[in-house]
């Protein structure tokens, strides 16, 4: 290290997840000395907190996963196309054992603050236990959809039963026999349901808002799709890092649903109904940029809809309106609306119907009823890309936290630095694209490496990300983000925009110019001596 002052380590980081264990294993790689904190008594990141029954990735197994050892990639095996959360963090242990990566984290830990020492040219981190330790470089590897969002309802601490966010499924909490009561209908929803409503005696899902809701098509993996995916795996990641979206799906081909004849659009729409987000990117260009096609798509899924729930009244309640495909991020279904058809199963409207006015003692109250329940799961979503950021108390050069600076508009350059924090790095913080994690993730961690390695190579005791080059990136963004189908996310709470925070006004917070693109540009800014920074030496 060429700091005038020594640190305790090079590097702390915190979130022991892809991204924590991803950052660890290529610093190391780059010989610097590393520390990872994380909260949670095991790695995984948001596998080891969102346990809940049914959950899964969305995205398919086999490239939700680190690609930069070969050997991992042809050693483990995966059972399902959707892995659920005890064989995704199975998978990062694996990785963990494989390259001997403990010694670097240290679990069980909540860093309270982290502040830049603008004397010593260091960030200084402390934990809740009153440990402080201090580093060079700080890095946020905390997932961007982490920080949970508890609704604002009166009467939570009178019910009288278990009550708590979905992503802190209580170990051990058993729904057989249960009433259960399900605030939010989102993607943990629609994973949930169908799992717990096999053996809870009813379940009511309280919905504010229907989703489009896309097929999973869940299947195991046979030995021979295994070797085909392993015989591949070069052209998956490459597929992977060229795609919109980071996902491992082929390119756009070429064609518009305005262009074609309708009974042709239904006919590819149906022959595409194969599970996963391809349908989205597989079958026609203009989905989520002409609203005539837009509509299309929507019309096809709401008619999927009413060959699945057997209710006419149902079928209108879980049907979204007023709204286009992407606004809100679409859930993967696995089972979802099959379960409405259960005896057990019920569902409430609360934005038009019967508004939730408190939770009681035994239950939930509407406007109209009680509903009693042993059990209330708060399916209440996340607040996306900033949540866990602001949830620490990171303190910049000038002294304000990333909260305050965040307050009105969340910038950032390319969704790695924040102007006034210097020497501060984000893996996939806001204005970041929002596509498959861990594509974005070892795009973001080979970045980081190289801005350090250029560092420390050359010298340098400090970057200054450039205030400039923030509002650019910003405006270009915000740019991006307007001309998409997306931007109407504010109009349904969507979290994409930060709005379903009632504290704050919806914002851009996603890059969708396409993660291609977005990757080449980290390429194109590291290959560029990094123009965003203002290197220096600390004069101490």
């Amino acid at each position: 290290m060429s700091a005038s002052h020594s640190a305790d380590y090079d590097v702390i980081a915190v979130g022991a997840g892809f991204a924590g264990i991803s950052l660890s294993y290529h610093l190391r790689e780059a010989g610097f000395n590393v520390k990872v904190f994380d909260r949670a008594s095991d790695v995984g990141g948001t596998w080891a907190w969102n346990k809940y029954p049914g959950a899964a990735t969305d995205s398919e197994s086999y490239y939700y996963c680190l690609t930069f050892s070969k050997e991992v990639l042809q050693e483990w095996s995966w059972t399902k196309r959707y892995s659920g959360w005890e064989e995704t963090q199975a998978y990062l242990k694996f990785v963990m054992d494989k390259f001997s990566l403990w010694p670097m984290f240290q679990l069980s830990t909540e860093v309270e603050s982290a502040e830049f020492n603008n004397e010593t040219g260091l960030w200084n981190v402390r934990t809740q236990g009153g440990e402080t330790h201090t580093a060079k470089y700080f890095v946020s590897a905390m997932g961007m959809i982490s920080q949970p969002v508890l609704p604002n309802i009166p009467g939570q601490d009178r019910f009288n039963g278990p009550i708590f966010h979905s992503s802190r499924w209580p170990e051990g909490l058993d729904v057989a026999g249960k009433r259960v009561g399900i605030i939010g209908a989102g993607a943990t929803t629609v994973q949930m349901l169908p799992e717990v409503a096999k053996t809870a005696a009813q379940v009511t899902v309280f919905q504010r808002t229907p989703n489009f809701v896309l097929p999973a098509m869940q299947k195991d993996m046979t030995p021979e799709w295994e070797k085909e995916i392993k015989d591949n795996y070069d052209e998956i990641i490459a597929k992977a890092r060229n795609h919109m979206f980071g996902m491992a799906f082929e390119q756009p081909p070429g064609r518009n649903a305005v262009d074609t004849p309708p009974e042709e659009v239904q006919r590819i729409f149906e022959e595409h109904w194969k599970g996963s987000f391809r349908w989205v990117f597989e079958t026609f260009d203009d989905l989520l940029g002409s609203a005539e096609a837009n509509q299309m798509a929507s019309d096809f899924i709401t008619a999927k809809i009413a060959e699945k729930v057997k209710d006419p009244e149902l079928v209108k309640l879980l049907t979204p309106t007023g709204y286009p495909l992407f606004a809100k991020r679409p859930p993967l279904d696995h089972g979802y609306y099959e379960a409405f058809n259960r005896d057990n199963v019920k569902l409430v409207d609360i934005k038009d119907r019967e508004p939730i006015t408190e939770i009681t003692e035994t239950g939930i109250q509407t406007t109209e009823n009680l509903y009693e329940f042993d059990i209330i799961v708060l399916a209440t979503g996340f607040q996306a890309y900033t949540g866990a950021l602001e949830a620490i108390d990171i303190r910049g050069s000038d002294g304000h936290t990333l909260r305050e600076k965040w307050d009105d508009e969340s910038k950032s350059i390319m969704g790695v630095y924040a102007a006034g924090y210097p020497n501060f790095f984000m893996i996939t913080g806001p204005q970041a694209p929002f596509a498959n994690l861990p594509t974005s993730i070892e795009q973001n961690v080979a970045y980081i490496t190289d801005c350090i390695k250029k560092m420390e190579s050359e010298g340098y005791d400090l970057f200054e990300p450039s205030q400039q080059a923030e509002d650019e990136w910003s405006e270009h963004t915000a740019e991006i983000h307007n001309q998409t189908l997306m931007a109407q996310g504010d109009k349904v709470n969507s979290w994409m925009m930060g709005a379903n925070l009632e504290q704050r006004k919806p914002r851009v917070l996603v890059y969708f110019g396409g993660a291609h693109i977005y990757y080449d540009k980290l390429r194109e800014s590291a290959d560029a001596g990094f123009p965003e920074l203002a290197f220096t030496k600390h004069a101490a």
